[in-house]
Parts: C-alpha cells; sequence; structure tokens
C-alpha cells in the first residue's frame, strides 16, 4: 500500500440508509503506512468502556465532514480506541481540514487484521493485535478498531466486521 492510503471502502450496498454493509475483501492483513495521515479527532464519553454518546458524536462530525466537503469516501476509515473506561477517541480520515472540529495527524506503520463478532470481543481482539504485533518482532503501540457498522446495522446484515490496526513501529 502507498503511504497515506487505506484499503479500499466500498459503500455500494446500502439497505439501511444508515451504514454500508462493509465488505472485508482487501482489508485482513494489510501493512498501512502513514505519514501526516490527516484525521479529524473527536472523543466520546463512556461507562466501563461501553459509549453512551457516540450517535451524537459521529451524526455531528460526519455532517461537519459533508459540510466541509472533506470526505475520503474510496479510502473512508475512523480509528477508535478506549483511553480510559470514560472516553474513547475516534480518528476520521478526511481530505483537508474540517472547520470547527479538532485536527490531527497520524504517521507510522499498522498492521490490520478482520475480526467478526460481538463487540463484547473487543478485549480479546486488542490482545490479539498486540501479539500479532509481537510475532513480527515489533514492540506493539496503539491498538484501533474501525467499528465498520453500528450494531443496528450489524444485526440488519447479520454480521459485525471490525478491523483491528496496530501500531507496529
Amino acid at each position: 500500500m502507498q503511504t497515506n492510503e487505506t484499503p479500499r471502502y466500498d459503500a455500494s450496498v446500502n439497505t439501511t440508509g444508515c451504514c454500508p454493509r462493509f465488505n472485508p475483501e482487501g482489508w485482513d492483513g494489510q501493512e498501512l503506512h502513514f505519514k501526516d495521515k490527516r484525521f479529524l479527532k473527536a472523543t466520546t464519553h463512556s461507562v466501563m468502556h461501553v459509549p453512551v454518546n457516540m450517535g451524537s458524536v459521529f451524526s455531528r462530525v460526519n455532517r461537519h465532514i459533508d459540510d466541509a466537503g472533506a470526505s475520503d469516501t474510496d479510502r473512508f476509515i475512523v480509528l477508535s480506541r478506549d483511553i480510559s473506561p470514560w472516553s474513547s477517541e475516534h480518528l476520521f480520515s478526511v481530505s483537508r481540514t474540517v472547520p470547527g472540529e479538532e485536527m490531527t495527524t497520524l504517521s507510522g506503520d499498522f498492521m490490520t487484521k478482520v475480526f467478526e463478532g460481538p463487540y463484547s470481543q473487543a478485549r480479546q481482539w486488542h490482545e490479539e493485535m498486540r501479539q500479532i504485533a509481537r510475532d513480527r518482532k515489533s514492540e506493539p503501540g496503539d491498538v484501533y478498531f474501525f467499528y465498520t457498522t453500528c450494531p443496528k446495522c450489524a444485526k440488519v446484515y447479520g454480521k459485525n466486521y471490525v478491523v483491528g490496526v496496530a501500531a507496529t513501529s
């Protein structure tokens, strides 16, 4: 993969009007290389790692991204990680600065793994991502998850794909 690219995000099938059906093809086992890749940074509140305002935050952020014409449509990814039992950080890939939102960049090497199953397995997936990094002779860094669909859409589609993204540098 070229620097600052992610696998293609196929949003062509969207029967729910909410989240597109995620096509995991090309996402598993990828090596991503970011150099000052632009992201919009947002935080959500949680109660013991269970998000409580994710819907409203994601709606606001997506509206602002659309209003700014900053959607990274074919290379879309949202990297999420818990920063405490009470809050999570979300990095939305964008093509340009989004007014009124906090912007950041990300640099480094990352690897991916596609998981399928209930969100309750996130702790196991986190440890698996750290082990994969160790198996590659790399000290595991931050582990993010790309939650490809909301719980309601995952139920409709019958699959809940989550992409693990671990820093390996």
